[in-house]
């Protein structure tokens, strides 16, 4: 076991390593897609609502175990539970680490799909049609070839080590992530019917705000985007020096995460509206048609539309995909490899590959077994093992962790009663938000 731990060298280095955690797929195509399905702005006001209220304590939570802590999720659960049982801990950290490989076994199989759609506009604007044809289409063929592609990039960042390979690549990524998105949020509200989409996703219809499927469509959105629940928060908030501003990290990592979800939105659903001006069919009774499919089907349309410039942003907006989906695997892979390397002794170069191995063999039997496996380990994963992960942090941070706890100390309560207040927020309001939303997501819909 290592005595010395690599760390993030500075503040900006976390919150732009952990923004790129949380901001990924989720934000940039699964908020879109759930707001264009659940009334736009309605949806938008709900969403920011719940982000505050559930997904931002549930993120200080994760991060806090693993600040407090400074071991890898499995090592700071079990630190945290041992008053009560360092046993039961150690096995929730191990089942936080199996729902990283889980995320990154179907995370990986997406990223591929970005990467070759990014190369077919490349190869279309190249005028090599067949190529960019076989690049567009789904295939197992395709999923083969750039699946394991992906795998070995965030690998070959990952073995670098914290400073050298997350830090630095997350300070570089990120920047360019938001300038791609945003140049593309400028092109896309100049094209005719953007209004009408700008129209519907900024003004809220109150008379929305209070239906149950909306809402529960919200928390989940919300929750998931801020990747928690799996442990890669908390081995990047044992990478930062103890008790370091805590909380204005986790609002500085919410914020940029929520306003990338929000640029998203400003962004996918005027190009929903300009595809539906421009003639294809993009809603029926209100739903959009293929729901999650609809970047690979309608915005590819839309773009093919455009002529030359079209190609042009449809291989950014591609780009501006891989680069999201690459930051978020990088902090889950993080996961296992911390775990073998502090817990294990294994070599972080080592690590890293061995990780990289396994997640390559569950990919490739949710490949195999496409049509019966994916939709599944993606349903289990974030409908039943991260809320139910999240639920267990809130538990051990307001009821198990007592030693070292600082949320639970009453002489510091006596001079910060912002501390207290915090603590029973976390202990009491916390784990009820999430069972509402846990029981109405997992269980029944």
């Amino acid at each position: 076991m290592t005595n010395v731990r690599d760390s993030f060298h500075s503040r900006i280095g976390f919150i732009l390593a952990a923004a790129g955690s949380a901001i990924g797929l989720g934000n940039i195509w699964g908020f879109p897609t759930q707001a264009a399905n659940n009334g736009g702005g309605a949806f938008l006001f709900v969403y920011l609502l719940v982000t505050l209220l559930l997904a931002l304590p549930a993120l200080y939570a994760e991060i806090y175990i693993g600040n407090q802590a400074q071991k890898n999720p499995v090592s700071a659960l079990g630190d945290a539970c041992s008053h009560f049982s360092e046993g039961i801990g150690r096995k929730a950290g191990i089942i936080g680490l199996c729902g990283a490989i889980m995320m990154l076994s179907f995370y990986t199989i997406v990223a591929g799909w970005m990467l070759a759609h990014t190369l077919s506009s490349m190869a279309e604007l190249a005028g090599m049609t067949q190529a960019s044809a076989w690049l567009a289409n789904s295939s197992t063929e395709r999923n083969i070839l750039f699946t394991p592609i992906f795998i070995f990039l965030g690998a070959a960042i990952i073995h670098q080590g914290v400073n050298a390979g997350i830090e630095r690549w997350s300070a570089r990524l990120m920047p360019i992530l938001l300038v791609m998105l945003i140049g593309l949020i400028i092109y896309i509200l100049q094209q005719p019917g953007a209004d009408k989409g700008l129209e519907v996703y900024l003004i809220p219809d109150f008379a929305r705000v209070t239906d149950p499927e909306l809402i529960i469509s919200a928390m989940g959105q919300a929750f998931f985007s801020l990747s928690i629940g799996v442990g890669g928060m908390m081995v990047y908030g044992s990478y930062m020096q103890k008790d370091k501003d805590m909380g204005k990290l986790v609002l500085s990592i919410t914020a940029l995460d929520t306003g990338i979800a929000f640029l998203a939105g400003l962004l996918i659903i005027p190009a929903l509206f300009v595809a539906e001006h421009a003639g294809l069919d993009v809603f029926q009774d209100n739903q959009l048609i293929g729901e999650g499919q609809l970047i690979f089907h309608i915005l590819p349309a839309l773009f093919d539309s455009m002529g030359t410039i079209g190609l042009i942003v449809s291989s950014g907006f591609f780009l501006l995909l891989s680069i999201a989906a690459l930051t978020s695997t990088i902090s889950s892979t993080e996961v296992p490899v911390a775990y073998m390397v502090e817990d294990k002794g294994f070599s972080r170069k080592k690590a890293t590959w061995l990780v990289s191995i396994i997640v390559l063999c569950s990919s490739g039997l949710l490949i195999a077994f496409f049509d019966v496996l994916f939709g599944a380990v993606i349903r289990v994963l974030t409908t039943i093992l991260q809320p139910l992960s999240c639920l267990f942090y809130f538990i051990v941070v307001g009821w198990l962790w007592k030693r070292g706890n600082k949320l639970r100390d009453v002489s510091l309560q006596k001079d910060r009663k912002w501390l207290a207040l915090w603590g029973n927020y976390l202990r009491y309001v916390c784990p009820v938000l999430l069972t509402v939303v846990f029981v109405n997501v997992a269980i029944l819909n």
